[in-house]
């Protein structure tokens, strides 16, 4: 019989962050407290840009995105916040969406899984993604219940169980 396998993967549905970041641009522009405050939040390039006229405002833009990230099940471990700049008279804040998983933090996993995991378990990492096979399917169970329980700082998600 075929080793049974699945991918670990960290990916982000592009059509729920813009979804986000429409949701949160509609929620500053019909907000009282943003009234006169020239904030906005949209898309610059690969990043999403936040902008208002004091530091406070930017941080309070950024937390409606996460409130609108986490309404849409995206989760804030893919979100990567820089700090409020000031420029000019406004201040802006960059924000960027992690997907895939380093090297490192694949290596990281692999070994958790080599450790901790059931024996006859097979982890290799393949680009940004890893690869879990074994022959067994209680053991895949295993292991996806296994990582579930760890607290990584980048997110997780399980594809192609097969």
């Amino acid at each position: 019989m075929a080793d049974s396998s699945f991918d670990i993967v960290s990916k982000v549905e592009r059509q729920e962050v813009d979804n986000a970041v429409n949701q949160a641009a509609k929620e500053i522009s019909q907000r009282y407290d943003f009234k006169g405050t020239d904030a906005s939040i949209a898309w610059s390039g690969e990043k999403i840009l936040m902008e208002a006229s004091g530091e406070e405002r930017v941080k309070a833009i950024l937390d409606i995105f996460q409130s609108k990230l986490i309404k849409r099940g995206i989760s804030l471990k893919s979100l990567d916040a820089g700090e409020p700049e000031l420029s000019g008279k406004q201040y802006k804040l960059f924000a960027t969406i992690e997907e895939g998983i380093s090297q490192e933090n694949a290596k990281k996993v692999a070994k958790i899984i080599r450790d901790e995991g059931p024996k006859g378990v097979k982890a290799q990492v393949q680009g940004d993604e890893l690869r879990v096979s074994s022959k067994s399917r209680d053991d895949l169970q295993a292991v996806q219940a296994l990582l579930k329980g760890k607290d990584f700082d980048f997110d997780v998600q399980f594809a192609n169980y097969r």
